[in-house]
C-alpha cells in the first residue's frame, strides 16, 4: 500500500503545483491519474498550445507548462500511479482514507485532493453522417502537434477559445485556414476575436459565418468539407476537418464517493479551503464549483494554496505553523537540495 500526507487525483497543472506548495510545508504527495503520463489537457490534448494568462510568462506552451511544474515540484519528491484511474474510496476510522484504483493499487492518506480537472473526458463531434468513416483519416477533434499540419489546407469549426487560437497559431503553419462557425458572435476570448477578423482582412483566415459543415468528402480520406451558409452549399477542398467544439466532462467513479455534485462538478466551501462536503477530502482546480468560479490554471494554483495550509492543520493539530515567504525562508527540498537567495555582504567603512 502506498502512503502519503497528501494523496492527489489528478496530475494537470493544479495537481502538480499542489506537489510543490505541499513541500513548503514539509508535507509528501503522491498522485493518481488515468493518463499515462503527467500533465493532463495540457500533455494529452494541446501540449503545443500557447496559453497567454500564466503569471510571469507572457506566452507558454502548454507542455512547456507541464514541464516545468514537474521540475519545479522534484525537490520535494512526488510519487506517482499513472494510467490508473480512481475507483473508490474508503474512509478509515481514524478519518484517514484508502483510495483504490481500476487495477487494485491501493494509497492511504490523511488527505485527499482531487485534481481531476474536468474528469474523463471526450471530445464533443458534430452531428455529420459518415463523420466516425474519417476520424484519424482527417478528422481530427484535438490538436496535440501543428507541426502535422505544416503546409496543409485546414478547416477547423468552432466558436470557443480551442478553434480562436488555433486558427490563429496554424496560419504560421498550413498552407490554408478556414474558420466556420454556425454564428457571426464568438464565445472566446476578445483579443482573440479581433486577432482573427485583422487576419482575415489579411487573408491569412478564411472566415465564414454564419455557416455549418454539413457533408464529408473524400475517398479513404479527407479531401473536402461541404460548407451551408444562408441556405448555399459551397464545397471546400481540405486536407483536414478539425471541429473543436469543446469536451464532454464527466466525473467518472469520483461521482458516486458521496460528494456533493452540481452540475457535474464538486461543490466546495471557497470561504475557506475549498473542503468538500467529507472533511479531509478536497477539490481543487475545474473539477470544483462554487459561487463565481472561473475555470483559470492561475485559480486552481490559488485554491491548492489555500487548501494545502488546510491539509497542514489536519496532519498536525494543535500545530501551527507561521508562514515565510520564500524569498526570506529560502526552499528545503526533501532531495537535500537548498535554495536561497545570497546574503547581502556587510562591510565596515575605517
Amino acid at each position: 500500500m502506498i502512503k502519503t500526507d497528501i494523496l492527489i487525483i489528478g496530475a494537470g497543472p493544479t495537481g502538480l503545483f499542489t506537489v510543490f506548495e505541499a513541500g513548503l510545508l514539509k508535507l509528501k504527495c503522491h498522485l493518481i491519474d488515468a493518463l499515462p503520463q503527467p500533465g493532463g489537457q495540457c500533455s494529452e490534448i494541446y501540449p503545443k498550445k500557447p496559453i497567454y494568462d500564466i503569471p510571469g510568462f507572457p506566452e507558454i506552451l502548454a507542455g512547456d507548462l507541464t514541464k516545468n511544474l514537474l521540475e519545479q515540484g522534484k525537490q520535494f519528491e512526488p510519487g506517482f500511479t499513472l494510467g490508473e484511474r480512481a475507483e473508490t474510496i474508503e474512509k478509515q476510522e481514524d478519518g484517514s482514507f484508502i483510495v483504490t484504483t481500476n487495477k487494485g493499487t491501493q494509497h492511504h492518506a490523511p488527505v485527499v485532493a482531487i485534481a481531476g480537472g474536468l474528469g474523463s473526458f471526450e471530445p464533443r463531434k458534430p452531428a455529420i453522417e459518415g463523420i466516425a468513416d474519417y476520424e484519424d483519416k482527417g478528422v481530427e477533434y484535438i490538436i496535440k502537434d501543428p507541426e502535422f499540419y505544416r503546409d496543409k489546407k485546414v478547416v477547423i469549426s468552432g466558436g470557443g477559445d480551442s478553434a480562436l487560437d488555433w486558427s490563429i497559431f496554424l496560419t504560421d503553419v498550413a498552407s490554408e485556414v478556414t474558420l466556420i462557425h454556425r454564428r457571426n458572435e464568438f464565445r472566446g476570448a476578445l483579443d482573440s476575436v479581433e486577432k482573427v477578423r485583422e487576419l482575415t482582412l489579411l487573408n491569412k483566415i478564411n472566415l465564414i459565418t454564419p455557416a455549418e459543415v454539413k457533408e464529408l468528402h473524400g475517398d479513404g480520406k479527407i479531401e473536402a468539407v461541404s460548407v451551408v451558409k444562408d441556405g448555399e452549399t459551397t464545397k471546400i477542398e481540405t486536407d483536414h476537418f478539425i471541429p473543436l467544439f469543446g469536451l464532454s466532462p464527466k466525473l467518472g467513479p469520483i461521482g458516486n464517493w458521496g460528494l456533493e455534485i452540481e452540475k457535474n462538478a464538486i461543490k466546495v466551501d471557497n470561504s475557506l479551503n475549498y473542503q468538500t462536503n467529507i472533511p479531509g477530502i478536497f477539490a481543487i482546480g475545474d473539477v470544483n464549483t462554487y459561487p463565481e468560479k472561473l475555470k483559470l490554471i492561475l485559480c486552481g494554483f490559488h485554491e491548492a494554496t489555500l487548501m494545502c495550509q488546510a491539509a497542514y492543520r489536519i496532519i498536525n493539530p494543535g500545530k501551527k505553523y507561521v508562514l515565510k515567504y520564500t524569498t526570506v525562508s529560502g526552499i528545503d527540498g526533501f532531495d537535500g537540495t537548498r535554495k536561497e537567495a545570497p546574503k547581502a555582504v556587510v562591510q565596515a567603512i575605517n
